[in-house]
Parts: structure tokens; C-alpha cells; sequence
């Protein structure tokens, strides 16, 4: 069973296109990594990178030949990690910190710390094999096939959590953005206009799924991480011309609700999936200490930041979304929401690009190109139907992303890699760094477990507030 399973996961895409640069599908909890300039890839019995200069073939266990360039710069790496850090995190932050007080700061400054930590892990565990390239790689070299069985797992249930909180996000703001708009269908379609919005921007969306090309979808990379910076600057301006003052008080602990807060921050750092690519495609791998600190300090600065800034604007009125509680007829206010409604529209070609390639590559070989594109397109396209119907019957961002965060991202970001550091390693490393490393798992554990309990009893409650028996 399990070598059936290893099988239908197994194979990875390292390569995407790029012109001079990596370009990042990106994502803020799950992303399919970025390669040196190669224009595709992938056979499940060796792989193929067709890139400008040079044509690589080699086996499963090489992944990547020996003549992978590896060209990506400094700067390069750091726009990448932060460009992947930043995402729905920056809409929680303030409803976050509203929630937990403001000494709940210094957990979201900690598990900052204690994610850069992890993201070095992980580079320490491909310098310990050459022949990874990848986290289910790293998996694999640590706990065997189970081991990456495990983390796929993991990665494709992130991949579903996520687009169901972008959906909702989608489904939050588009009815802000066309507030006033009334759209009737029959009675017995018992749809409001927000369900019939959030359906015409998902169904817009859905033909970017029958795309076979990465290079075709890579764009929209970079038009998430534009996004979020018009989000950004949109609070800072609501802050200085929006005529709200930041006069509200930050209570200074809630610890009883510290347990559901924890998974928005943990979510906030998703993304250690293609840490381990950024680290393959950098030309100085050395390097990859610094860019991690600085990436993680910009990223944990900014976060900081709009969570006091959000805070103090609104005060308990802070939605868990920070772009519901702007000032409604504000300029920067319009942006923000058409911003956050565009976003989602982006996300989802680039996070169901992982699944289509690994389901491509179960097809059998005689299966014709026409053919698997066909099926590609009508599994992604169930499968996004299926995440609109789920976001709409359960539109609690807050509690989703939480959930999220908690049971899929503190895995990933946290215990994972420092499992695979210590199993790793084991016998070349101090008993006191791996009492450190069980302590940092055991940390995580214990916030998962509580954040899952707290966040899965706030949904629950949610729903029976909304649909009573």
C-alpha cells in the first residue's frame, strides 16, 4: 500500500520558468518552488528540464543533473521569501493582536524566530544530502518513504485549507466592493448575491486551471505579491488621511484566547514547502542564512506593525480581516478591497499547480497530451467547485485559517524540520541540541493541539449559531 502511494506522489516539479530570474509561484502557506531558469519538467521515471542553455536528464533519486544552474541571487532569494511569507497572514494580524493583547506580540516576534531557525534546518538537512532538492525529498531522507507520504499529506491538505480561506476572503469582500448590487435568482436557487458574486469570480477564474504551461500562470506570481503590498499601503493611508484615529486601547493579555490566536500567526509563516528550492536555486547557497534573516525580520517587522497600527485604529470593532474595517467610502479603502478580491482570483492556478503536475504524472505514457490536459482541467476544476462549496458553507475565515495554521502549518514550519535535523543528524549533534530541537517540537505540539481544539470548538460554535438545529 505504502509503495503504491509513495509511487502516486512521488514525482516533483523543480523546474518553472523563468527569463533571467526565478519566478516564484508563491503562495502564504504552500508553493510549488522555483527553478533556474528551466521552461518545464517532469517524468515519473526521470526527469527532463528543457532550459536556455542546456537539456538535463536524470533519475528519480538525482532529481536534478549536475549541470543545474543554479542562478538565483541575493536579492533575488530574499524578494522570493518574502514575496511567499506575505499573504493572508497580513489580513489576520490586527484581528490577532485585538484578541490576544498586546503582550501577544512577543508570541508572534517568537514563532517568527523560531520559523527562520526551522527554514535553516532545512538547509542544513540538503547540504547533508546533495541529492535532495526539495522538503518531501528531506522528508524521505529523514523517515524513509513514509516519511514523504506523510509530508505530502500534510502539503496537500495546506493546499486545500488555503484556497478555502481565499475563497472566503473572496466571498468577505467581493459583497463589500459591490456593495448595493442585488442579483435575484429563482427562489428554489436559494443563493444570495454574495454566494452568486463569489460564484462568477471563482467560475472567471477556473479556465487558468485547464493551463498546462507553468510559464503561462507564473505571472500571476507577482501579481499576489503586488497585492499585498496595495493592502499594506492601504492601511497606512486609511491611518494618515482616512480621518481614523489610533486612540483605542490594546488589552494587554487574553490568554484564554491565546490558543485560537496562535494558529493565525503560525499561518502568517507558512511557506517553508520551497524554502529548500529557493536554497537549490540560489547561486551562493551560503548565503541563505542572511537572506532567511532578513526576509523573516522584514516579514515579522511588517506584520508587527499592521497589527498594532490595525489595533489601534479599530479596537474590538477589528475585523479578522483588516480590510472590512476601513472606513467604507475611503479611496484606499476601494483599493484594499478590490485588492484582496484580486488576489484569491490569482492564487489558484499557482496553488493547484503541485497537484496537476503529480497528477499528470500518474496518467499512463500512452495517454495523449490532449487527453491528460482534459482530465487536468476537469479534476482541478471539480476540485476548485468543491473548495467554492465548502467556502460558502463554512465562512469563518478566522476559525478556518486558524485551524489551518494549527494542524497543517505548525507541522511544517516547526516540527517537521527540526525532526528531520535531529533523525538527521543524529550522533553528530550534542544532547543538548537535540533537547533544544525536542523542546522546539514539543512547543509546537503543544500550541498545535490546543490551537486545533480551540479553533475546531469556535467553528462548531459558529455554525450552530448560524444554522441552528
Amino acid at each position: 500500500m505504502w509503495s503504491k502511494i509513495c509511487k502516486a506522489i512521488g514525482i516533483k516539479s523543480q523546474c518553472l520558468i523563468g527569463s533571467h530570474n526565478q519566478n516564484q509561484i508563491a503562495s502564504e502557506s504552500v508553493q510549488l518552488g522555483a527553478g533556474a531558469g528551466c521552461e518545464v519538467c517532469v517524468e515519473e521515471s526521470q526527469l527532463v528540464c528543457k532550459c536556455a542553455h542546456n537539456h538535463v536528464t536524470a533519475d528519480t533519486n538525482n532529481h536534478i543533473g549536475d549541470d543545474h544552474q543554479a542562478n538565483s541571487s541575493f536579492a533575488h532569494a530574499v524578494i522570493n521569501m518574502t514575496g511567499m511569507l506575505i499573504g493572508l497572514g497580513q489580513l489576520s494580524t490586527p484581528y490577532a493582536l485585538e484578541n490576544g493583547g498586546w503582550s501577544s506580540a512577543f508570541l508572534l516576534i517568537v514563532l517568527g524566530i523560531i520559523c527562520a531557525y526551522s527554514s535553516l534546518l532545512l538547509g542544513k538537512c540538503l547540504d547533508k544530502n546533495p541529492k535532495s532538492k526539495s522538503y518531501s525529498d528531506i522528508g524521505q531522507q529523514a523517515f524513509g518513504a513514509k516519511g514523504r507520504v506523510i509530508v505530502a499529506i500534510f502539503i496537500y491538505l495546506e493546499i486545500f485549507m488555503t484556497l478555502v480561506s481565499y475563497t472566503i476572503s473572496l466571498h468577505d469582500n467581493i459583497i463589500t466592493v459591490f456593495s448595493g448590487v442585488q442579483l435575484r435568482l429563482p427562489i428554489w436557487a436559494k443563493l444570495s448575491t454574495s454566494h452568486i458574486l463569489t460564484i462568477l469570480a471563482v467560475l472567471v477564474a477556473l479556465p487558468s486551471l485547464w493551463l498546462r504551461n507553468l510559464s503561462s500562470i507564473s505571472f500571476l506570481s507577482f501579481g499576489g505579491i503586488l497585492m499585498s503590498a496595495v493592502i499594506f499601503s492601504s492601511v497606512a493611508c486609511t491611518a494618515i488621511f482616512g480621518g481614523v484615529r489610533a486612540d483605542h486601547k490594546i488589552p494587554v493579555l487574553q490568554l484564554h484566547k491565546i490558543p485560537a490566536i496562535s494558529g493565525l500567526y503560525i499561518f502568517s509563516y507558512a511557506g517553508h514547502i520551497v524554502f529548500p528550492n529557493l536554497y537549490v536555486a540560489m547561486k551562493d547557497p551560503s548565503k541563505f542564512t542572511k537572506v532567511t534573516i532578513v526576509s523573516f525580520t522584514l516579514v515579522t517587522t511588517l506584520y508587527t506593525l499592521l497589527a498594532f497600527l490595525g489595533a489601534k485604529l479599530f479596537g474590538p470593532q477589528v475585523n479578522s480581516q483588516i480590510t472590512l474595517s476601513m472606513p467604507p467610502h475611503f479611496i484606499a479603502t476601494k483599493i484594499a478591497l478590490w485588492a484582496t478580491v484580486l488576489t484569491p482570483i490569482t492564487k489558484y492556478a499557482l496553488e493547484f499547480a503541485p497537484i496537476a503536475i503529480q497528477l499528470e504524472h500518474s496518467f499512463p505514457a500512452s495517454m495523449s497530451s490532449r487527453a491528460k490536459m482534459i482530465v487536468r482541467g476537469f479534476v482541478g476544476s471539480f476540485l476548485l467547485l468543491v473548495i467554492l462549496a465548502l467556502a460558502l458553507l463554512v465562512p469563518y475565515f478566522e476559525h478556518v485559517l486558524g485551524l489551518t495554521g494549527s494542524l497543517l502549518s505548525i507541522g511544517i514550519c516547526v516540527i517537521f524540520p527540526c525532526a528531520f535535523y535531529i533523525k538527521i543528524y543524529w550522533g553528530q549533534i550534542s544532547k543538548s541540541i537535540v533537547v533544544m530541537h525536542l523542546i522546539f517540537i514539543g512547543f509546537g505540539a503543544f500550541l498545535g493541539v490546543l490551537g486545533t481544539i480551540s479553533s475546531s470548538k469556535m467553528l462548531i460554535e459558529s455554525m450552530k449559531r448560524t444554522h441552528p438545529t
